[in-house]
């Protein structure tokens, strides 16, 4: 037994032992014969029934395979599917060669006559086992064995498909535990809807042979899905319905009804349209070496192992294509001794695929081809070396060779089975003609071999063409009208008719023809790969037509078509474009078309080089792949699309996410694509296929980012996301290798420095963070921002790099200063003293240290570290209060550094805290919206409990009141003394995100997330006036001291002036565009203050701004940068500046996103 399936049963030995009675399982296991009668007997004689489950699990243990799938299949029968679900996990891979007692080959009488009554085809006569695809196929219809759903085998043509599915039921023990119903094929092809009806009508005969259903066959595609459905689960439940060869999927929609569906086809996406589980199996066409030396040795009669070791090389050489292995096997079956002579013949002739130079000698002939051709009629050969003119890959309708031979579709088809029947050719039968084609292999041979003739070969095609058709006069509804669109002017090129190429190109009636069924890529293809032939008549005209091309591309590819002459008459007046359209236009004028001409376009310039529109929606973005050549790009209508740069033509569209992609990066060896998505998933795709090759989901939000590494030999990819994570994957690993955690806001954005040393990202924190790739630690804290950061990029190189930020700045940083400089910064909430000529800062580090700072020596004293969320300094500076994220409230003696009181009054955060002037009250507020009063020295305490949301901050008045102001737009006055509510102002419907008090102590000033201020009177619960105008968060106001002027300012940069008296707006200073001047402000305005004779302003933000008025128009004066400092200003017995911590659901609430400002401790100081 596999040692996953033994493992499984152990893991769940113990629940079996519990729920299982055995005497039915055995019986169903007796008749699998994988348990014997006397095994039975020991087990029935065990006492109880838990012992006797613990000995049948016992003797499974030692069995092989298939006890273990029919011990599984019994559990289900007998009604222990949740047992079942179990061991699902564990089910083995059994082999056919391990069949019944009576099977040859693992093939049983009982599979034999179920697979005839099914019409499974018979195994072919020279057949290899492909058990690693026949074993993935059986464990997925496993899967299939108790629910519908279907399973999908894809491949290209000829990779093998049927056989492969015939082979995955050819096995008696999977028939008999899986699907005892039978197996029942159906052969569909391309159908139409009256095929498919026959094919739906004969398969429901074959299921009601015996007529108990309906006397008459369906009549209708709807009717034979009915009773198809009623025939597979009452007549053949648990039954197998192989559908072989699917190109369609609405021809699906006929099977979707609840059946178990396994089936082949060319696309995997044709089971889209259907419902159930899908579960896909993948077909490579190359068989690989040992499966290619498998074939010959069945063809020459000889061991696999006692091949000579020219086989070997032989194998090379065919690169392992089935077609070329196949006909060597039999050329050496005819003749034995040959092997040196096929050998010699594949390394000298075209199957080494060497194009050294268009002279290289190929005078001596593969045999292995030639003989082939050798054995045509004498009266066909010509004809096969007419097809020398064929492309690679390319189907070829036969209505073209109609064209070519000037013969009858049913001559032309009779010559070319000849071909067929011979190997030398292929045909694919589906669709309304037959359509043919060459391997890649036989296109070398015949261009080889007939080099000489090739020119004369192209001229005979383009002249039988023109003697049918006029270019423009082909119709789509005509087969061949598609080969001609795609391949007539490299007919005309390859023979030398360079008069016919250029008249083909430059003519407007071929470009509207061939763009409107094919787009346009193609064409903008032809002129570059054409460009030298075409440039011999005239460069310029060349060069209009191709421009035109490249230019219009998007709207030529769109439906409906547009007027390729309107757009034509837009071009320059010098324009061979121009020139045809205008022609053009006045022929149809007097047919009562409508044309425009512009009169401006000498003024009008296109720098464009090429437009695509591959999307249906919004592009999130674009990128080139290292090299260049291509283009992949994303965006809102979920797919990955890959363009080649020069042309525009699409070579991949991939449904690529189930939202939005955000992103997308090409790897640096260009194998791989990345996408990112707000689906929160990272996809890895094969650039050149589009295939998936892996799906990583750990993170939790979407996924805003991903980069790789510059270096190709070791591949890693980063992700950046809104969950505050940045991921790194390797390629080779299916889960995350490493997580850095640190932001504290959405990550927008990330890179690798050019030597991969150091990765860089960027959030709407505010921050920059750089990561040292080999330890994944954070090395470096960049803050300055004052907003989202969106972008990093760093110097070719990665001596410095650019962040970008909605604060409306770009910075410049040097790599090595910000690595070394970044170990210790301060925090965002600090308290300052200005007493006499002491200047002292009380502020916390990044390390939890609270620091005092001499704001004139800038010596610096660490008192204590703990979790502080707050702080503030006593008005003589003999103690220093600070809060704690755990809700206390802490009181330190500075004369001897000790913890003098502390109490834990709050549930939650601390948020702000401040002595009373008199210093032996402290007042303190926190997230659990509660205000503490504490008289610390008595310690007697009052709380001040109203508000429903946070407070956002405090004031204390006269006469021992206190102003607090919420989350939930209100603001309260209170008594500290008796903790009541002494008036109660509804504000804003938002957050109120700051208030002032006017020096005359009649008014107090709000402002709000929702955009707007007010100013108050005490005395009355109404706003005296409300200031609209601000299109931002009104972040902050000041009265002037004569409390005449209030202002405002928002997070747009805007302040605005506004008389107190009647609310009338006096000055706007809006921020400058940079061609005008410095902006006002690069960001939020986050405080303000008045001079004392309210001649001037300061506000800062990004900066610092002092804005004058001496009789005119306030406007900037000075202009200092600060963007880490914000001022503000008090007008009692001492002069205190405060640097507030934002929270962050109050900003989430008004629509921002805040951002953690850390100071550099040296620059503070």
């Amino acid at each position: 037994m596999d040692a996953k399936a033994r493992n499984c049963l152990l893991q769940y030995r113990e629940a079996l032992e519990k729920d299982i009675k055995t005497s039915y399982i055995m019986d169903r296991m007796i008749n699998d014969g994988v348990l014997t009668i006397s095994e039975e007997e020991k087990v029935k004689n065990e006492p109880t029934q838990q012992q006797r489950a613990a000995l049948l699990i016992k003797t499974i243990l030692k069995k092989d395979n298939y006890s273990y799938i029919s011990f599984y299949n019994a559990l289900i029968h007998e009604g222990y599917k949740d047992l079942a679900a179990l061991l699902h996990s564990g089910i083995p891979v059994i082999s056919s060669s391990n069949g019944g007692k009576d099977s040859v080959g693992g093939i049983t009488s009982h599979v034999k006559t179920v697979l005839c009554e099914g019409g499974v085809p018979q195994r072919p006569v020279v057949f290899v086992t492909r058990k690693k695809l026949v074993n993935a196929i059986r464990q997925n219809l496993f899967k299939l064995s108790d629910e519908p759903g279907w399973v999908v085998i894809y491949g290209m043509a000829g990779c093998g498909k049927s056989v492969l599915a015939a082979e995955a039921v050819r096995d008696h023990f999977f028939l008999d535990g899986c699907f005892p119903g039978g197996v029942h094929w159906v052969s569909v092809g391309k159908q139409d809807k009256a095929g498919l009806l026959m094919k739906l009508q004969n398969l429901c005969t074959r299921l009601d042979q015996d007529e108990n259903f309906s006397q008459r066959p369906p009549l209708n595609i709807e009717e034979a899905k009915d009773r198809l459905r009623l025939l597979m689960l009452r007549k053949h439940p648990r039954s197998l319905l192989i559908l072989d060869d699917i190109w369609d999927s609405w021809i699906l929609k006929a099977f979707d009804n609840q059946c178990q569906i396994l089936l082949t086809t060319r696309d995997k996406s044709v089971t889209d349209s259907v419902m159930g589980p899908k579960y896909i199996v993948a077909v490579e066409s190359d068989l690989g070496k040992e499966k290619g030396l498998e074939i010959l040795s069945l063809f020459v009669n000889m061991k696999k192992a006692d091949l000579p070791e020219q086989a070997h090389s032989i194998i090379k050489e065919c690169k392992g294509s089935p077609l070329v292995v196949s006909l060597i096997g039999a050329l050496l079956r005819d003749f034995p001794n040959r092997w040196d002579y096929y050998l010699r013949q594949l390394q000298n002739k075209q199957f080494k695929r060497i194009r050294k130079s268009s002279f290289y000698d190929y005078e001596a002939l593969d045999e292995a081809m030639s003989i082939s051709v050798e054995m045509l009629r004498e009266d066909i050969k010509d004809y096969y070396t007419d097809l020398s003119i064929l492309q690679k890959d390319v189907k070829v309708p036969t209505k073209v060779l109609c064209i070519l031979w000037d013969m009858e579709t049913e001559e032309v088809e009779d010559i070319l089975q000849e071909f067929v029947n011979k190997s030398l050719l292929f045909c694919d039968r589906n669709g309304k003609s037959f359509r043919y084609y060459l391997h890649d292999l036989q296109v070398d041979f015949l261009i080889e071999k007939n080099r000489n003739q090739l020119q004369d070969l192209h001229k005979k095609i383009v002249t039988q063409f023109q003697k049918h058709y006029q270019p423009h006069t082909l119709s789509p509804d005509q087969e061949d009208c598609m080969y001609w669109y795609n391949f007539l002017a490299y007919h005309m090129a390859s023979a030398s008719m360079h008069k016919e190429l250029c008249a083909l190109m430059f003519s407007l009636d071929w470009i509207k023809a061939k763009t409107e069924l094919v787009g346009p890529a193609h064409l903008i293809h032809e002129f570059v790969e054409y460009r030298h032939i075409l440039d011999e008549k005239d460069c310029a005209v060349c060069e209009n037509f191709q421009e035109f091309l490249s230019l219009n591309g998007h709207l030529l590819g769109r439906q409906p078509f547009p007027n390729i002459v309107q757009l034509g008459l837009c071009e320059p007046e010098t324009s061979e474009v121009y020139q045809q359209a205008k022609l053009q236009a006045k022929q149809e004028v007097d047919h009562g078309m409508l044309y425009l001409e512009w009169i401006n376009k000498k003024n009008i310039k296109n720098l464009s080089r090429l437009v695509v529109r591959p999307h249906t929606d919004a592009v999130y973005h674009a990128c080139f792949s290292e090299d260049g050549q291509r283009i992949a790009s994303c965006g809102v209508d979920k797919t990955l699309q890959v363009f080649k740069a020069e042309t525009g033509e699409k070579l991949l569209e991939i449904k690529a996410h189930e939202d939005e992609v955000l992103c997308c990066a090409f790897s640096t060896d260009d194998r791989f694509i990345a996408t990112c998505s707000v689906d929160k998933k990272v996809k890895i795709w094969n650039s050149m296929t589009g295939g998936l090759v892996h799906v990583y989901d750990e993170h939790s939000e979407q996924v805003n980012c991903c980069h790789f590494t510059n270096n190709s030999h070791y591949l890693l990819l980063a992700t950046a996301s809104s969950d505050c994570f940045l991921k790194l994957w390797d390629l080779n690993q299916k889960e995350c290798r490493n997580t850095m955690f640190g932001h504290t806001n959405s990550v927008n954005h990330c890179r690798f420095s050019p030597d991969d040393k150091l990765l860089a990202s960027c959030s709407a924190d505010g921050t920059l963070k750089l990561w040292n790739m080999d330890s994944c630690l954070k090395v470096a804290d960049c803050r300055g921002h004052l907003s989202w950061v969106h972008c990093v990029m760093f110097s070719p190189d990665g001596s410095s790099f650019l962040t970008s930020s909605d604060d409306q700045t770009i910075r410049l940083w040097e790599t090595k200063k910000v690595c070394k400089n970044s170990a210790i910064v301060l925090k965002q909430e600090i308290d300052v003293v200005f007493q006499e000529n002491e200047v002292m800062v009380l502020a916390v580090d990044n390390i939890k240290r609270l620091q005092l700072i001499n704001g004139k020596t800038g010596q610096i004293d660490y008192l204590i570290e703990a979790q502080v969320s707050c702080c503030c300094l006593s008005p003589h500076l003999q103690y220093i209060a600070f809060g704690g994220e755990d809700g206390a409230v802490e009181i330190l003696e500075l004369l001897n550094n000790r913890i003098f009181q502390s109490r834990i009054g709050h549930k939650k955060t601390v948020r702000h805290i401040q002595f009373t002037d008199d210093g032996k009250t402290l007042i303190s507020s926190s997230d659990d919206s509660s205000i503490q009063v504490w008289n610390w020295q008595s310690e007697e305490y009052v709380f001040l409990q109203a508000h429903q949301e946070t407070v956002k901050d405090f004031k204390l008045l006269k006469n021992s009141k206190l102003l607090s102001w919420s989350f939930d737009g209100t603001v309260k006055i209170w008594s500290i003394i008796t903790g009541r509510i002494e008036k109660d102002f509804v504000c804003h419907q938002d957050t109120v995100l700051s208030c002032d008090i006017s020096p005359d102590a009649t008014k107090f000033s709000s402002t709000s997330a929702d955009k707007t201020a007010k100013i108050w009177s005490f005395e009355l619960l109404s706003p005296l006036h409300e200031l609209r105008g601000h299109k931002g968060c009104v972040r902050c106001s000041v009265f002037s001291v004569d409390s005449t002027l209030l202002a405002t300012g928002d997070d747009n940069g805007e302040i605005r002036i506004w008389n107190v008296s009647n609310g009338e707006l006096l000055h706007l200073c809006a921020p400058i565009l940079v061609e005008e001047g410095a902006a006002t402000h690069g960001g939020w305005v986050t405080d303000l203050c008045f001079s004392p004779d309210s001649k001037m302003l300061v506000s800062a933000g990004g900066y610092l701004k002092a804005i004058t008025s001496p009789g005119t128009p306030f406007h900037p004066s000075v202009s200092l940068h600060a963007a880490n400092t914000y001022v503000t200003k008090s007008w009692n017995g001492c002069s205190r500046s405060h640097k507030k911590q934002e929270h962050h659901a109050m900003l989430k609430k008004a629509g921002q996103i805040q951002q953690e400002e850390e100071l550099p401790a040296r620059e503070l100081a």
